[in-house]
């Protein structure tokens, strides 16, 4: 019984964890940017997010479309190879294009208000159009390499037994470099 309570506070702290910027909480429609175009939904609140394909700014608005994805616990976009079709949210003011680069994931607040059509390549595209409450652009995930010890041989000692230098039989543990990823070229 002890043991089990002993595990109550690391599950409480990882839900924690797992909870969205305050931007982003509250109650959202379940459709997805395709499911909205087929059915015509207007007015209903979603919350969607993706990858960011094209920032245009505006006079008084800027516009935002998005290659939709799977969002997470904690309302980030997921980096899978699936997509729910594209969708384009527009925000009152100015949001600089330098900033908001394509590839960066943004997750958006706000209601349906109807479709508008563009051209993906010479692909006519229908676009579910999103009056954006709140605009969240995540940071950028780090890239993380790992290596692991080439020389798990040393021709003096031997194989590498026991935690004598560190190595143990297996090598070195893995070494993990945390670098930015580059932003994707235009």
């Amino acid at each position: 019984m002890r043991r089990q309570l002993l595990l109550i506070p690391p599950i409480l702290a990882l839900a924690a964890c797992a909870t969205a910027p305050k931007p982003l909480q509250g109650e959202f429609s379940a459709s997805t940017p395709a499911e909205s175009v087929n059915s015509g939904a207007r007015a209903e609140r979603v919350r969607w997010g993706g990858e960011i394909v094209k920032v245009e700014p505006g006079k008084d608005s800027t516009c935002f479309e998005i290659l939709s994805r799977d969002l997470d616990s904690s309302a980030r976009p997921q980096t899978r190879d699936s997509s729910h079709g594209r969708f384009k949210a527009c925000r009152a003011g100015f949001y600089d294009p330098e900033v908001f680069v394509r590839g960066r994931s943004l997750t958006v607040v706000g209601n349906v208000t109807g479709t508008t059509t563009g051209q993906v390549g010479q692909f006519d595209y229908t676009y579910p159009l999103v009056a954006a409450d709140a605009v969240y652009l995540w940071p950028k995930r780090p890239l993380v390499v790992q290596s692991r010890d080439p020389w798990p041989y040393d021709p003096f000692w031997g194989p590498r037994f026991g935690s004598h230098w560190g190595g143990g039989w297996w090598g070195h543990p893995p070494v993990v470099i945390i670098k930015p990823r580059p932003d994707p070229k235009p």
